[in-house]
């Protein structure tokens, strides 16, 4: 393979930048250097020349083929951070013969081919280097650390074990066979089955965290919508005014709420209009707030709710609670009253949906695992029947078997491998 390199770390003023080099000319680069190549794993410093020309005193750390990042021989040189330094060490990488510039993800590409992560750890390191909040960094660390894997690896083994005895069933189909293998093999499909299930369930919240929660503030108009994002957001994020019908369009702020990625809509006010700009704006309050995780209802003083009803998660409450009054629980975005109760009940409730979140973490994960349960379904039914489907048994399982190695990227995931990639950065 080429030998590739790429700053790894953020252009722009700093006090060390990161040249990675990766690759079989990675030490004949660091000589072309001019420098000694030093002893793996060891740190040293070095001077890095073009010719007579001293580019840069750098510390430089070498990592042998096979205990590296990407698999392969890696240098990296960790020079001063200035641009004109790292575009010198850069141009003088592009002069030396067997050298390219490294494409986007070509690194974390070469790990994975090279078996260091697998598929689903690539996509975590993904989640990692986009995660926001605290949520999103603890649930990337987990699946970088190839939790995923390991929890595939276990249904796997168990659904090989039960293909094997299935398998030893056909190879004893003309003689008697010495055990009724089929308690086993149910046992197995059972226990492999419930575990899957929960995954599948928990993808959705898992999502919820990589992506971010919505939180939509419905309600009719001047019920003090956009006063209660600001106070949520410390800004002034949206037009307020006394006037009703302010607020035309869905607006958003992207907030962390005790670790977990929200963002808060305020919607156009709920009402019978004949204002066609101002109708749009109420249907895409209507179908926003339909489609968020948890709507915030202000209502007035008298209580309608205009084409929505509250579930039984939502969160119902009196608006402007500095001049209105009635019973029940109330906030102010103006004044502060109730904004502190409100957000710790946003946090509570979306932290109770966070909680259901497992290893698998997006749409891929999930799709994979539906697959491995209607083949599995088909396996137990095949089983059902008796010895005679046994060889239909078995190719079910295999075909589930299938759907966890996709899982993880061993195989099926060529299509999916440009996408993924394409959202790193160049040094990564």
């Amino acid at each position: 393979m080429d030998t590739i390199y790429a700053l790894a770390t953020a252009r722009g003023k700093a006090g060390v930048a990161v040249i990675r080099i990766s690759g079989p000319h990675a030490s004949v680069a660091l000589s072309a250097l001019g420098a000694d190549v030093p002893t793996p794993r060891r740190a040293a410093l070095r001077l890095l020349r073009q010719g007579d020309e001293v580019l840069d005193e750098a510390l430089v750390l070498r990592f042998e083929a096979g205990h590296s990042f990407t698999g392969e021989e890696v240098v990296e040189l960790h020079t001063h951070g200035s641009s004109a330094t790292v575009t010198a060490v850069l141009r003088a990488l592009s002069d030396i013969d067997g050298l390219r510039l490294a494409e986007p993800g070509e690194f974390t590409r070469r790990a994975l081919e090279n078996e260091r992560l697998d598929l689903a750890q690539v996509e975590g390191l993904s989640d990692l280097i986009e995660a926001e909040t605290e949520a999103q960094r603890k649930q990337a660390l987990r699946v970088l650390s190839g939790a995923i894997g390991k929890r595939a690896e276990v249904w796997r083994s168990d659904l090989i074990r039960a293909a094997a005895l299935m398998e030893a069933t056909i190879d004893f189909a003309d003689e008697d066979v010495p055990v009724d293998v089929s308690p086993e093999v149910l046992d197995l499909l059972d226990r492999t089955e419930a575990d899957l299930l929960r995954e599948a369930e928990g993808v959705s919240a898992a999502e919820r965290i990589r992506e971010g929660f919505e939180v939509a503030i419905v309600g009719p108009p001047n019920a003090g919508k956009s006063t209660l994002l600001n106070a949520l957001a410390g800004r002034e994020a949206a037009i307020t005014s006394e006037y009703a019908g302010t607020t035309r369009d869905v607006i958003e702020v992207r907030m962390d709420l005790h670790g977990l990625p929200v963002t808060v809509l305020d919607t156009a006010g709920l009402r019978e209009t004949d204002d066609v700009v101002e109708g749009i704006g109420i249907e895409r309050a209507r179908d926003r707030a339909r489609a968020a995780d948890l709507r915030v209802f202000l209502l007035d003083a008298e209580g309608s709710t205009l084409g929505l009803t509250p579930d039984a998660d939502d969160i119902v409450l009196r608006g402007k609670a500095d001049v209105s009054t009635g019973q029940g629980p109330a906030v102010s975005g103006k004044t502060g009253q109730g904004v502190a109760e409100l957000i710790a009940d946003i946090t509570a409730r979306l932290e109770t949906r966070a909680a259901r979140a497992v290893t698998a973490t997006r749409e891929r994960h999930r799709l994979a695992i539906v697959n491995a349960l209607t083949s599995i379904a088909e396996a137990r039914n095949q089983v059902l029947r008796g010895p005679d489907f046994a060889e239909l048994a078995a190719e079910d399982l295999r075909t589930a078997i299938r759907a966890l190695d996709s899982l993880v990227g061993r195989v099926d995931v060529e299509h999916i491998l440009d996408e993924i990639f394409a959202s790193f950065c160049l040094g990564k």
